[in-house]
């Protein structure tokens, strides 16, 4: 194999690598020699039939398995000889006109991945958000579930009903033309009064009905509702009232607790505490990355390759779209969007430089996810799909080594933020939860890095909640998430094909399930219809 280097502009680089038809040929009979005693031909006996026959009957297939081989091998040559680390999969490309018995020209592309410089993780000054569990909350949580749990009984006779009651009824919906529509049918609905859960001005119109009475209730629904032939559009709902019943009062006890499967009311407390410490704990260490992050991100600037930016713009650019199609108004949202791209372009430039630099720290400190953790994330994440598909999913993971550093990343960064923390100076200061997410909702958005004007010495006072307006995505945090830290790192392993690289998919129904359908039913906010299970969501690709 011959190659010229035809490219070399600060992290891009290309090659033109030339294989010989000799080179191209001898692999060939290389692989005639293996297959041979395999091959049967009337005539001849088992093992016995000519090269010359093999390549005539297998040439096809035998020059494009010879082609594919010789030039992934050349291309990993390549790398390794050049000590070139790709940030992405290399484009590898065959020259138009190749014909069997020529020379083979093939073009390589590739962005590499740049020399970080030696991170500072000296002198890190972090401050520690600490928060106590609230009492009064985990009061407010144990009469949450008392009213949950609340029992209706049967109203005495003639009672008109009202907020709070709960009203058992029969109803048809029908469209603005007097059609009943599907899934809009339904018996013994039972319907609390006043607790907000079906389309606006469907409850408040049962106010003062009794048992026996027939109402025909007028109403719109919303704008956002999910059924595509019912959003926005007036209808009515004929109901006759079946039962009315009002809410005994449920005794916050111990007795009330067992009814929950514990043994004391001091037991479910104690539980809602403990769950509260965890969400704060949760809160403290989100708050101190962020700040750890952006203390890096001051500190370190350096060439990212273009290709990994894209990447992660178009990533982010897909979560956001796919959420703004769920506003209220999702033409405005993606608006909003299209006027914030350039932030949001930084935003995936800072991603992938944090993502470089936690990569650096966590090689050069030892820092790695063990077969056990990972063996661990690959059956977690294989939960999501159904049992079928599960072993699909596996041996996807396995066979890719981008996909698996995709699963690997987050646990990776996580790991590599807890060494650092080791290394930082860390103060406590006492807060509460509402100035934690204070804190984190002002931060959101903003791009930290250098010359950004913001002392990143982790000492600043929480600042208030940023104000979003409705239309407008969440923007995602700009200081959280460096998802290249190892998938970068692996992609100078993976195999370069004969055409442009492109990960393999897993086979169909792998990573898919059922495509998610509204099911009409019983007229809720969430859904129009009755109470049919939905079903679930199709899922993305792994």
């Amino acid at each position: 194999m011959q190659h010229v280097e035809i490219e070399n502009e600060g992290l891009k680089r290309a090659y033109q690598l030339t294989f010989t038809a000799a080179e191209i040929d001898e692999r060939i009979a290389g692989e005639v020699k293996r297959i041979a005693p395999t091959i049967r031909m009337p005539g001849f006996r088992p093992g016995k039939v000519p090269a010359n026959l093999i390549r005539k009957m297998h040439g096809d297939a035998l020059l494009q398995d010879a082609l594919n081989t010789t030039i992934q091998q050349g291309v990993q040559q390549l790398l390794t000889e050049q000590n070139l680390r790709p940030a992405m999969q290399p484009q590898v490309e065959l020259k138009e006109g190749y014909a069997p018995g020529k020379d083979a020209e093939v073009t390589v592309r590739l962005e590499t991945l740049p020399q970080v410089p030696t991170p500072q993780i000296e002198g890190l000054k972090l401050e520690r958000l600490t928060a106590e569990a609230d009492e009064s909350a985990v009061d407010a949580q144990v009469a949450q579930f008392a009213s949950n749990a609340k029992r209706f009984e049967d109203a005495p006779e003639g009672k008109a009903a009202e907020s709070g009651d709960q009203v058992v009824l029969d109803f048809v919906g029908k469209t603005s033309d007097g059609v009943a529509f599907e899934g809009g049918t339904g018996t013994d609905m039972a319907v609390e009064i006043g607790s907000g859960t079906l389309i606006p001005g469907f409850e408040d119109q049962l106010i003062g009905a009794k048992v026996g009475e027939e109402r025909t209730l007028n109403v719109t629904f919303p704008d956002d509702y999910p059924a595509e032939n019912l959003k926005g559009q007036p209808a009515t709902f004929d109901v006759k009232v079946t039962a009315v019943k009002t809410a005994g009062e449920t005794k916050i006890d111990d007795e009330f607790a067992k009814t929950l499967g514990l043994e004391s009311l001091d037991q479910l407390k104690g539980l809602l505490r403990d769950q509260q410490t965890q969400e704060l704990n949760g809160l403290t260490r989100t708050h101190m990355k962020r700040r750890l992050l952006d203390q890096l991100a001051a500190s370190h600037d350096f060439e990212v390759p273009p290709s990994m930016v894209e990447a992660e713009f178009a990533n982010i650019m897909a979560q956001l779209e796919h959420e703004a199609g769920h506003e209220s108004d999702p033409e405005a949202a993606k608006a909003e969007l299209e006027k914030d791209k350039d932030e949001y372009r930084k935003i995936a430039e800072r991603r992938v430089r944090l993502g470089l630099l936690l990569s650096e720290i966590g090689q050069a400190n030892g820092v790695d996810v063990s077969n056990q953790e990972m063996n661990r994330l690959i059956a977690q994440a294989a939960q999501q799909y159904q049992p079928a598909d599960r072993e699909r999913f596996i041996q996807y993971i396995q066979q890719e080594p981008m996909a698996a550093a995709q699963l690997r990343a987050p646990l990776y960064e996580d790991k590599v933020v807890d060494f650092l923390f080791t290394k930082a100076d860390i103060t406590d200061r006492a807060a509460t939860r509402a100035e934690i997410e204070a804190d984190l909702e002002a931060e959101e958005g903003h791009v930290h890095g250098p010359g950004c004007g913001h002392d990143h010495g982790g000492d600043e006072k929480p600042a208030k909640a940023a104000k979003k307006s409705p239309a407008k995505g969440k923007k995602p945090a700009a200081t959280e998430e460096a998802p290249a830290a190892e998938t970068a790192e692996t992609a100078a392993e993976l195999k370069p094909a004969a055409k442009k690289a492109k990960p393999a998919k897993p086979a169909k129904g792998a990573v898919e399930a059922e495509a998610a359908e509204p099911a009409p039913a019983e007229p809720d906010k969430d859904g129009a219809g009755a109470k049919a299970p939905a079903k679930k969501s199709k899922k993305a690709s792994a």
